[in-house]
């Protein structure tokens, strides 16, 4: 998917290894910020990766020593001031285009900071299954300073996962804070040394690609869905997703996992996954 020549214009690049899709925000220079031509390339390689056999787990990185500082102060603002108001329509909704096909992507993902995380960069993160970030990453939700608020569902994704106290905090001072803060407030799964950032992250990825392919985004899913449901609502949803799971999956994945447990005593859980063929 990537060669040479992409590696030093495109402003997205992927990568794969052992299944592990690596998708890196390119725009180094910029501090990985989110423009127009960035943001339309994500939606492409979202779309191509979902139907990809390389890609087991999907990766999304920044080069450099930056994660995202978020979106593209002056292709997103300064460049739409006095324009008519269709063109800050367009800008907005293509801005919010990937994020939204992230967060129900088809395979598992993983934010990998690395660097500076910034305002709309927040988005993206949230979107991602699970996050991983370097102690040495640096997070801020800085739009106060700006004299404005954090927009493009910036505020939605901090609530999504952090606590009132610390949202507001960090929403009203514009303060920033490191990898340990970030997962202490539940904005990131954990955070380790950026030495061993790599590492760490390809470590869970071996984990979730022995998996079911088809359970994990059947689980991921109803995770996501139930948790503002009301309870009935709910409960007729996961039992309505597992029948779809079990339909969907023609490796018949539960039947084997039964099979190694309770007839051929090969699986014990809470080992590991159940060996697919």
């Amino acid at each position: 998917m990537s060669n040479a020549a992409e590696s030093s214009t495109s402003p997205v690049l992927v990568e794969f290894d052992g299944r592990i899709a690596f998708v890196t925000l390119n725009r180094p220079e910029k501090r990985n910020a989110m423009n127009p031509t960035l943001n339309k390339r994500m939606l492409e390689v979202l779309d191509e990766l979902e139907g990809d056999d390389r890609c087991g787990v999907l990766v999304l990185r920044g080069a450099g020593a930056s994660w995202s500082a978020g979106m593209d102060l002056k292709e997103y603002f300064r460049d739409n001031d006095g324009k008519p108001r269709d063109a800050t329509l367009k800008a907005r909704r293509q801005s919010g285009g990937w994020w939204g096909r992230l967060m129900y992507f088809e395979k598992p993902t993983i934010a990998m900071v690395n660097g500076w995380c910034f305002g709309g960069a927040f988005t993206p993160l949230v979107s991602c299954d699970l996050a991983v970030a370097a102690d040495e990453a640096t997070f801020g939700l800085s739009e106060i300073n700006w004299g404005i608020l954090p927009g493009g569902n910036v505020t939605r994704a901090v609530a999504e996962v952090m606590n009132h106290r610390d949202s507001l905090y960090y929403i009203m001072t514009g303060e920033t804070f490191g990898g340990q803060k970030a997962r202490e407030m539940g904005l990131v799964n954990e955070s380790v040394p950026l030495a061993e950032l790599e590492a760490r992250v390809r470590k869970i990825c071996e984990s979730l690609l022995e998996k079911n392919p088809v359970t994990l985004k059947a689980a991921k899913d109803t995770f996501k869905r139930v948790r503002n449901m009301p309870w009935d609502l709910a409960d007729d949803y996961i039992y309505a997703k597992l029948e779809q799971m079990l339909f969907l999956d023609q490796t018949r994945g539960r039947d084997e996992g039964l099979k190694q447990f309770l007839d051929d005593k090969t699986y014990r859980p809470g080992l590991g996954a159940y060996k697919r063929a």
